[in-house]
């Protein structure tokens, strides 16, 4: 067993007093010596070199053991246990994530995460062929093709979607409200990234007497702070007296951008976002918003979420909740609030590891918990599904909002009736 007896030598290397490395022995504690603690690695080590070696030389079809293919399976399985979100990057597999453009990608059209009941379509963008194939938010996925998900980590999952643009994919998925499956056939096309989409007033028949703005971010990539302020200078302009923000199906993007963001309607250096590791120590300085405004937007905001707002649109709608800068509506969001940091390894791998997790200004923690709206307003999967078919279709591209004053979007109504509320109170 020189593989034992190596792998032992190595973790064991500048400790005073090391077991002896023979598989299977009991290591005696010596006279008056503290007995080594429970959790201290050695004979877990030994053991997995034991079943390591034992695979290797009994199990049945050679060609599936060699040490290369055990590691990285022995490697995937302990991150995995950890929590969705780490996992164990293979050199292909890093490359491939390393080569990916920031702001076009091939593929679907939909953004995927781990949880608990299996990898979840988070958001479907309504420019993609996952949209106009009928896949919605929430569904969970099955197979890619041939290959069934749960034999795969999530990163080779999101991988699996990716491909060159007119190749074909098979994606079945399971929709949680009805238990049934469904399979759909897609072509996967080069995606361009979109943020800020649909700025406009809405019509009378939900604003009333008042001019109430709506715009939505789809998620938070480099140029979206821009892109938010332009659209609300132009709103400005034209009187808008408060604002619905749109952030639900918004997946999140860059931590950075979220805040630029949420520095649009926040005083300069106000803290919006923490991250603590381990025992609670800060992983970095404390999230801030930007230092220089372009105009002061002292408006009454409502933030709309859903079930599928997640990560930084979790993140701006916890902190302008905390912050008393704006009421949120809609439906408790995902909840993907820690920090994945990608770690090199030797030979070309790599892990991704959750690092730390986030914290909005009173301290709350959104992994797993997400943000629950001040005011509920949930849609059915129908009236979901029409609101998405609505966008998709790209029916107030224009501008003319009476489209969507009939489209009978519960969580906008809800949304725009609050605002009347504010802003008759405030008169």
């Amino acid at each position: 067993m020189v593989l034992a007896a190596g792998l032992l030598a190595a973790t064991c290397a500048g400790q005073e007093e090391a077991p002896p490395a023979v598989p299977g022995a009991a290591v005696p504690a010596a006279a008056g010596a503290a007995a080594v603690p429970a959790d201290n690695g050695y004979r877990q080590i030994e053991q997995l070199a034991q079943v390591l070696e034992l695979v290797r030389e009994t199990y049945v079809d050679a060609d599936k053991t060699t040490y290369e293919k055990l590691m990285a399976a022995a490697l995937g399985g302990i991150l995995a246990e950890l929590d969705p979100h780490s996992q164990y990057l293979s050199p292909e597999l890093y490359a491939k994530l390393q080569q990916e453009q920031e702001n076009t990608y091939e593929g679907v059209g939909i953004t995927i995460f781990g949880r608990n009941e299996g990898v979840t379509i988070v958001t479907v963008r309504e420019d993609g062929p996952a949209a106009r194939a009928g896949v919605l938010p929430g569904d969970v996925m099955v197979k890619v093709g041939e290959r069934m998900v749960d034999e795969m980590s999530i990163g080779e999952a999101a991988q699996a979607l990716r491909g060159q643009p007119g190749e074909a994919l098979r994606l079945t998925v399971q929709r949680p409200v009805t238990r049934e499956f469904k399979e759909f056939e897609l072509v996967r096309q080069v995606l361009s990234t979109v943020t800020v989409k649909d700025a406009m007033l809405l019509d009378a028949a939900l604003g009333g007497a008042f001019k109430i703005g709506y715009v939505r971010v789809l998620q938070f990539t480099q140029p979206t702070g821009d892109e938010l302020a332009l659209a609300l200078d132009g709103l400005e302009d034209s009187g808008l007296q408060g604002l619905v923000l749109d952030v639900r199906n918004n997946p999140g993007g860059l931590i950075t951008s979220a805040v630029e963001v949420a520095g649009e309607f926040l005083p300069p250096g106000t803290t919006v976002l923490t991250t603590e590791g381990r025992g609670g120590q800060l992983t970095s300085p404390p999230y801030q918003t930007p230092p220089r405004k372009r105009r002061e937007r002292n408006y009454p905001v409502v933030v709309l979420i859903n079930h599928a707002s997640a990560s930084g649109a979790e993140l701006l709608a916890g902190a302008l909740q905390d912050l008393r800068r704006a009421v949120i509506v809609g439906g408790t969001s995902f909840g993907k609030g820690s920090v994945q940091s990608i770690i090199p390894l030797e030979g070309g791998a790599a892990v991704r590891l959750t690092t730390a997790k986030y914290y909005t200004p009173s301290h709350r923690t959104i992994h797993e918990q997400g943000i629950r709206p001040d005011i509920v307003a949930t849609l059915t999967p129908d009236e979901e599904k029409a609101v998405l078919e609505f966008w998709r279709r790209g029916e107030s591209v224009t501008g003319d909002a009476r489209e969507l004053a009939r489209l009978g979007d519960r969580q906008l109504e809800r949304a725009a009736t609050v605002l009347k509320g504010v802003l008759a109170l405030g008169r």
